[in-house]
C-alpha cells in the first residue's frame, strides 16, 4: 500500500491492485468525498518527500508498505515515475470529482437555534432584494437553482447544487461577501442539510415545528411570500419551486389536521405576552403603549394587544392609511396615529414600546433614550423589539431606566402549554414524513427525464441515418413514397421505444416502485452508453464557467 498525503488535507491511497483512493477535504469542515480510479502500480521502497514551489500542492509525501526493504534506495527513475504518476492521479481526480457527483438539494443557513440576533441581522436580506439575490446565487459556478427564506428568526438559502462541496463553499463565500461577516464566523453558526434532510427541514419550518413559538402561523405566510416574490425569476426553477410549493401544502395540512396553531402564539403575540408577564398587574389599566410600525408585524401586535384587553394605544407610522385600516378593524379601541417625526416625543411619554419596522438602522439610540424623562408608573421603560435588524440599539439595555427585549428573549413565553404542543408536534411529524416521501419520489422521478430525452435522441439519430441510406439505395422515389417510408421508420422507432419509455415513467397504475424506475434508468444508461448524469453535469458546469470568464 502507498499513501499519498498532500497539503490542504488531501490524501490518496494506492492499493496493491493498482487503484488510487483520494480523500478530498475542504477547509470549511464539511464531509469528505472519496473517489477511486485506475492507477499503474509502481515499485517504491521507502518514504520519499517531494517538495514543489507550486501553491496548489505545497507538500506531497509518499509512504510505502512497511514490508518493503526500507534500507534500500529506489532508482531515481522509479521515484520520478511514482511522483509524476501520483500527482497526475491527483490532478485527474480534481478535474473529475465534481462532474461525477449527483446534483444535490441543499439548505445552508442560520437560525435562532445556531446564531444570536446580532449575527442574523447582519445576514438578513431585504424582501426587495430577493430576485437579485437569486440571480447572484445562480451565477455561481456550481449553483443551478436558488431561493432565500429570510425572517427575524432565520436566514436560509436553498439551492440545487451541481457539486455539494463546491456549492457550499461558493454560497458561504457569497454570504460573507454581501454581509461583511467572515467565512470562519459564518461557519461557526451555520447549519447544512442535504436532499431528504433539507426537504424535511423546510416542511418542518413551514408547519411551524422549527419556530421559536411552536406552531406559529406567520412563518407559513413568509414561505408563501417567497414563492410570490420569486415566481418567474430565473433560478427559481422546477425543483426549488416545487419544494416551496409542496412546503406550503404541508404547512396547511399540518395545521388543519393537528390544530397545532390553536392555543399557540406567534412572535407578535409572544411579544405581547412577554410585556404582560413583566408589567405589574396593578399597572395593566394605566400603562401607556406605543407601537412603532403598522405593517404586518405591527398589525399583529395591535391585534394581540386588543385581545389582551388594551383599549388605547399610540401607533407611529410613516403614513396614516395603514393606521386608518387598523382603526376600521378595531372600532372599539382608541388608536392614535403619530408620524415618524414625533417618534422620540411619543416614546418619551410611553411605558411600553413595541418596535416592528423594516428599518435597517436603529430607531432608538442610547443617548436618545437616556434623555427621556423618568417614569412614574414603573421604574424602567420597556422596549420590546421584534425587528431584524433590530430597531433598538443594543447599548440602550445598559441604561438603568430601560429594559430591552428582542426576539431571542421570547423563549420565556414559549414554555407555557408545552406538553400539548409537543403532542401535536409528534402528530405533525408523521404527516411530514409522509409528505417528504411523496416529494422525494417526485424529485427522484425527474432524474429519468434526461434519460428519456437521451434515449429518444439516440434512437432518432439511428433512424435518420438509416432512413437516408434507404432513400439513397432506392433511387428515384416520389414525395409520397418518401413520406411513407419516413412515417414507417418513425412508427417502428416509436413502437420500440414505447416499452422502455413506459418503464421510466412514474405511473401508479403500473405498480412500479421508484427504486424499480431508477434501476430501469441505470440499466438503459448502461446498455446504450447514455451517461446522462455525468454528461449533463459536465455541460452545466462548463457552461457556467465559460459565462464567468466572459
Amino acid at each position: 500500500m502507498m499513501v499519498v498525503s498532500c497539503g490542504f488535507s488531501n490524501a490518496a491511497a494506492v492499493s496493491a491492485g493498482g487503484s488510487v483512493i483520494i480523500n478530498n477535504n475542504n477547509n470549511l469542515g464539511y464531509a469528505s468525498s472519496y473517489h477511486s480510479m485506475d492507477f499503474n502500480p509502481v515499485s517504491v521502497r521507502r518514504l520519499v518527500s517531494v517538495r514543489g514551489s507550486g501553491s496548489v500542492n505545497p507538500r506531497c509525501e509518499f509512504a510505502f508498505d512497511s514490508n518493503d526493504d526500507v534500507g534500500s534506495s529506489p532508482p531515481p527513475s522509479v521515484v520520478t515515475s511514482a511522483s509524476v504518476s501520483a500527482l497526475q492521479a491527483l490532478k485527474t481526480s480534481a478535474a473529475d470529482r465534481y462532474t461525477k457527483e449527483r446534483s444535490s438539494l441543499m439548505v445552508i443557513g442560520l437560525s435562532f437555534h445556531t446564531a444570536s440576533v446580532d449575527i442574523r441581522e447582519k445576514l438578513s436580506i431585504p424582501e426587495a432584494q430577493l430576485p437579485q439575490v437569486i440571480s447572484e446565487l445562480c451565477a455561481l459556478n456550481h449553483i443551478e437553482e436558488a431561493a432565500v427564506l429570510s425572517t427575524c428568526n432565520r436566514m436560509e438559502i436553498y439551492v440545487v447544487a451541481l457539486s455539494q462541496h463546491r456549492g457550499v463553499k461558493e454560497v458561504t463565500e457569497w454570504m460573507s461577501k454581501v454581509s461583511g461577516v467572515s467565512v470562519s464566523e459564518i461557519s461557526q453558526h451555520q447549519f447544512l442539510l442535504h436532499n431528504k434532510d433539507a426537504t424535511r427541514h423546510l416542511f418542518e419550518v413551514s408547519a411551524g415545528l422549527d419556530s421559536l413559538v411552536l406552531g406559529e402561523g406567520q412563518i407559513l405566510s413568509q414561505v408563501k411570500h417567497v414563492v410570490k416574490v420569486s415566481q418567474g425569476v430565473p433560478g427559481f426553477d422546477r425543483k426549488i419551486s416545487g419544494l416551496f410549493k409542496h412546503a406550503i401544502t404541508v404547512g396547511k395540512r399540518v395545521r388543519t389536521e393537528t390544530k397545532i396553531s390553536s392555543g399557540s402564539v406567534s412572535v407578535s403575540s409572544a411579544a405581547v405576552e412577554l410585556a404582560q408577564m413583566k408589567i405589574p398587574e396593578s399597572s395593566y389599566d394605566s400603562v401607556r403603549v406605543l407601537v412603532v410600525g403598522a405593517g404586518k408585524m405591527g398589525k399583529l401586535v395591535i391585534k394581540h394587544l386588543v385581545a389582551k384587553g388594551c383599549t388605547k394605544m399610540v401607533v407611529v407610522n410613516r403614513t396614516e392609511d395603514k393606521v386608518d385600516a387598523i382603526r376600521d378593524e378595531f372600532k372599539d379601541v382608541e388608536i392614535i396615529y403619530q408620524p415618524f417625526s414625533n417618534l422620540l416625543s411619543c416614546a418619551s411619554e410611553s411605558d411600553v414600546i413595541f418596535t416592528c419596522t423594516a428599518s435597517e438602522t436603529p430607531l432608538f439610540l442610547k443617548e436618545q433614550v437616556e434623555a427621556f424623562p423618568a417614569l412614574t408608573s414603573q421604574s424602567q421603560r420597556m422596549f420590546i423589539d421584534i425587528s431584524v435588524p433590530r430597531n433598538v440599539d443594543s447599548h440602550v439595555s445598559d441604561l438603568e431606566t430601560a429594559r430591552v427585549y428582542n426576539v431571542d428573549d421570547l423563549k420565556e413565553v414559549v414554555e407555557a402549554n408545552k406538553e400539548d404542543r409537543l403532542r401535536k408536534a409528534s402528530e405533525a411529524q408523521l404527516i411530514i414524513s409522509e409528505e417528504v416521501h411523496e416529494f422525494e419520489a417526485w424529485k427522484d422521478s425527474l432524474e429519468t427525464v434526461p434519460t428519456l430525452k437521451k434515449l429518444r435522441a439516440y434512437a432518432e439519430r439511428i433512424r435518420a441515418s438509416e432512413f437516408e441510406k434507404c432513400i439513397e439505395k432506392m433511387g428515384d422515389l416520389t414525395k409520397k413514397q418518401k413520406v411513407a417510408i419516413h412515417g414507417l421508420s418513425k412508427g417502428i422507432v416509436n413502437k420500440l421505444l414505447e416499452g422502455p419509455m413506459q418503464h421510466l415513467r412514474s405511473d401508479e397504475t403500473e405498480g412500479r416502485t421508484l427504486d424499480e424506475i431508477l434501476e430501469n434508468m441505470h440499466t438503459l444508461n448502461r446498455i446504450f452508453g447514455l451517461d446522462t448524469e455525468i454528461s449533463i453535469l459536465e455541460e452545466k458546469i462548463r457552461s457556467k464557467m465559460e459565462k464567468a470568464k466572459n
